[in-house]
């Protein structure tokens, strides 16, 4: 049995799931809705303020669905409630963000500025003090998408193993290699 898929998801005070035709997860909170398509071999149950999944047989496919639906449901209602915050900083002499709205623009020393349409879901913030990194920070309900729009900013100058330049996310460490030794 998937330890993860056994255990149950209690609803928060003010979250409503409910299981639609064509068994779609419908998760709404104070922050927002999300929906969630679950596969037709998973058994959803929401009842006494818990949500539960069942797979009918062993199978390593069922095995493997019942714990990622679990997981995707348990993200999803934590997304609801509290929303999730990713930040990543700018490191780089010259490097520069500001936005307008959902539009990013990102100097990181190319000979142009980048400029990044963040989807709408997604609120954007941008910081910059002196003689600290730019940071930019992506706040929304959704794991998945917020997780998928860092990764493709941090791939936009990912950084280098010399100097570090680059986007990193906050926190991230960056193993550094010894540049090249001098002539005899």
């Amino acid at each position: 049995m998937s330890r993860i898929g056994k255990k149950a998801i209690s609803i928060p005070e003010g979250v409503t799931v409910s299981v639609g035709k064509d068994n779609v997860l419908t998760v709404k909170g104070k922050k927002g809705e999300l929906k969630q398509t679950i596969d037709r071999d998973i058994t959803v149950e929401v009842k006494d303020g818990q949500v539960s999944f069942n797979r009918p047989t062993d199978q390593i496919r069922h095995r493997a669905l019942h714990g990622l639906y679990r997981a995707l449901v348990a993200n999803m209602v934590k997304g609801v409630t509290d929303g999730y915050e990713r930040k990543l900083e700018l490191i780089g002499v010259g490097f520069k963000a500001s936005n307008q709205g959902n539009l990013l623009d990102l100097a990181i020393g190319f000979s142009h500025n980048i400029i990044f349409e963040v989807p709408k879901e997604l609120k954007v913030a941008t910081q910059q003090e002196k003689g600290q990194n730019p940071i930019i920070t992506l706040e929304g309900i959704d794991k998945q998408l917020i997780g998928q729009v860092a990764a493709k900013l941090r791939s936009l100058r990912k950084p280098e193993p010399y100097k570090g330049k680059g986007v990193r996310y906050v926190g991230e460490v960056v193993r550094k290699k010894a540049g090249k030794t001098a002539g005899k």
